[in-house]
């Protein structure tokens, strides 16, 4: 095995226990996405004193779930996608497909990361209405999404060459039968 897949190998392998932190952080950050509307309801409906905090909180919240789990279901290629192409083609050349979307979506992660931390900076110092922190905060999620997005499907790109010749899944190299 060469060192370029040693190095992919052990660098997927770390980047395991931080896959799982961000999901993790993520499905935290749902549920008290959830609790915060409950506390907005029985506030609004029961206390008859409306929790003004709860939009904004919920805006900060929407988008680092957003973010945050895109990067988190690219590493394990469950994002949203359509699989027609790579799936009429054999899988020495749907590897190779498959290795540029990946490298689009990292290069796309790479501008968010860049143009998200951009826009933090700027909208530091500006302070979010009614919950009092920085402007800037909204906009982190998208610099760390997609450092993440980067991160993680430039990762899986080197393990598409790094896995072997023969299909991680055990199918033939051929095209999907109805397909061809």
């Amino acid at each position: 095995m060469s060192s370029f897949a040693n190095a992919i190998r052990q660098l997927d392998r770390l980047l395991t226990p931080l896959a799982k932190l961000v999901a993790v952080l993520s499905g935290l950050c749902l549920v008290f996405l959830v609790f915060s509307f409950g506390w907005l309801v029985f506030g609004r409906y029961v206390l008859n004193a409306t929790p003004t905090w709860v939009e904004q909180v919920a805006l900060l919240l929407v988008v680092t779930i957003a973010f945050l789990s895109t990067a988190t279901n690219a590493r394990e290629g469950v994002n949203l996608s359509v699989d027609i192409v790579p799936l009429m083609l054999p899988w020495h050349r749907r590897r190779w497909l498959l290795a540029f979307i990946d490298l689009t979506l990292a290069g796309f992660g790479l501008l968010m990361a860049v143009k998200g931390y951009d826009l933090t900076v700027f909208a530091w110092s500006t302070k979010v209405p009614l919950i009092n922190v920085p402007e800037g905060l909204r906009n982190l999620p998208l610099a760390v999404g997609g450092g993440l997005l980067a991160l993680f499907c430039s990762v899986n790109a080197g393990k598409r060459f790094t896995e072997g010749e023969t299909p991680p899944s055990g199918e033939i190299d051929a095209p999907v039968k109805g397909l061809e």
